[in-house]
This record gives C-alpha cells, sequence and structure tokens, in this order.
C-alpha cells in the first residue's frame, strides 16, 4: 500500500486513496501508530464519490473522504485535515486546484495555491453557551464537530485533566484560546487522539467564532496553534474560511 505522510501546522496524516469504500478502522490504528507505523494524528482515505469515478468525469463532488482519528475513531470533519486532503487530490490528480469533496460533516470546498491552501468549513453553529465548570464559562460550538471554547488570559495554562474531564462530559473537543491583540492563540484537546494537539483546524475555528461573537476579534485574523505556526482564518456571508500551508513530509509503501 502506497501512502502519503502530510503535515498541516502540526497536525499530521496518513493519506491515500482507492475505489473501495469499507470501514478502515484497524487500517487506522495500524498506520497512525507512533512506534509501529507510520504516525499520525489520523488517517484520511480518499474514495469516488457516487457521481465521480476519479477518471475526470464532470461533478460539483469531486470525491468524498473517509477521515479517522489514531484510536481509529471515525469523524465528521478535520480543518487541518481537509487542507491536507485537498492539498493530496490536487497532486494526485484527483481533481483541480478548485475542488469539493464530501464529509460526514458536509460538503467541503478548498482551494490549491502551491502549499498554500485554503478550505472553507461547514457553517459553524453556536450549540450552548451557558456551560460552567471550575469557575469557567464555556461555550460549545460545532465548526463540523463539537468543540467547547473558554477564553483565557494565559495560554500556558492549559489543565489537561480537567480537558480530559470535559471531553468526556460533553463528547467535545476542548479548547482554551487568547486574543493578542487583532491574533488569537489556541491550544486544543482533541478527541480520538486524547491529547493536546499541536494544531486543530475546527478548533481554531469555534475558537474564532466565539472571539468573533464577543466583539473581540474582526472577520479576518492570523491564528496561532501550539505548533507556532501561522494560520489565517475569515468571515464570510456562510462560513468561516481557514488558509495556511500544508507540507507532503513523504511517501513510503506500508504492508497492510
Amino acid at each position: 500500500m502506497r501512502v502519503s505522510k502530510y503535515s498541516a501546522n502540526g497536525n499530521d496524516f496518513v493519506i491515500f486513496h482507492t475505489f473501495v469504500k469499507k470501514d478502515r478502522s484497524s487500517l487506522a490504528k495500524k498506520l497512525c501508530h507512533r512506534q509501529d507505523g507510520v504516525g499520525a494524528d489520523g488517517l484520511i482515505v480518499l474514495v469516488p464519490h457516487v457521481k465521480y469515478d476519479f477518471q475526470g468525469s464532470q461533478s460539483k463532488i469531486d470525491f468524498e473522504w473517509q477521515f479517522y482519528n489514531s484510536d481509529g475513531s471515525e469523524a465528521e470533519m478535520c480543518g487541518n485535515g481537509s487542507r491536507a486532503c485537498a492539498h493530496y487530490a490536487f497532486t494526485n490528480e484527483l481533481a483541480p486546484s478548485k475542488m469539493s469533496f464530501l464529509t460526514l460533516a458536509g460538503v467541503i470546498n478548498a482551494e490549491v495555491d502551491g502549499n498554500m491552501v485554503q478550505s472553507e468549513l461547514t457553517p459553524p453553529k453556536i450549540l450552548d453557551k451557558e456551560i460552567e465548570h471550575n469557575g469557567k464559562k464555556w461555550w460549545k460550538i460545532d465548526t463540523g464537530v463539537p468543540h467547547l471554547v473558554y477564553l483565557t488570559n494565559n495560554i500556558e495554562e492549559f489543565d489537561i485533566d480537567e480537558a480530559r474531564e470535559l471531553r468526556y462530559k460533553h463528547n467535545a473537543n476542548v479548547n482554551i484560546a487568547y486574543v493578542d491583540g487583532k491574533n488569537l492563540k489556541v491550544r486544543t484537546y482533541e478527541r480520538g487522539v486524547e491529547n493536546e494537539t499541536l494544531a486543530c483546524g475546527t478548533g481554531m475555528a469555534a475558537s474564532f467564532y466565539r472571539a468573533l461573537q464577543e466583539n473581540l476579534v474582526g472577520k479576518n485574523i492570523k491564528v496561532y496553534p501550539r505548533s507556532g505556526e501561522t494560520l489565517y482564518l475569515g468571515m464570510n456571508d456562510r462560513t468561516i474560511t481557514f488558509k495556511g500551508e500544508v507540507k507532503r513530509v513523504f511517501v513510503t509503501e506500508f504492508g497492510s
């Protein structure tokens, strides 16, 4: 099996394409294992959409994906993964530079320009603005997957045990965010990885959306995840755009 390893601002993924759609939970755990596999936060598998066969036929949907976390659980959406997926699809001539693909969260639009990739996430939804925990006020926001967001004055203080407790109590990813002038810094505990990751696209989008709703930032900002890299988020009439650099780390053969 020929697979590609990608990094999108610290989030890393194993990606390949195939004509067969099936359950790959076990394969995801093998491929994503840091010691015995390729090592990644998630597995992305591109498969033909019912109206598209990878042979160049025209369709509003170029393909669909299957996304798995490193523990084998399937996720509806992943912001950084969507950008890595788009770069892979364009590089492997599976889609044009401007593309649309189907996720469990809905249709994602993306555009590739060299190593810079922008994706348009699904419309954000505020699920709850009144979650109190340890004296902190959390918002629950769906940006493709559910996220808890707390606006903090100190981004260095991230209680992983507290995040883990909240993750299981509310079945959501957990983020703290700090508004630094016109910019945003975000740290995220991710479901499926069950730890803090270096970046989470939908988590940054959820944090941006809360800050925007509270009039703390404008409609276009720079966001810095734990990896320290720079991403660009914006709010249009419909949803959130998410732009940043994507790196193909290597291509390798993996025995299944």
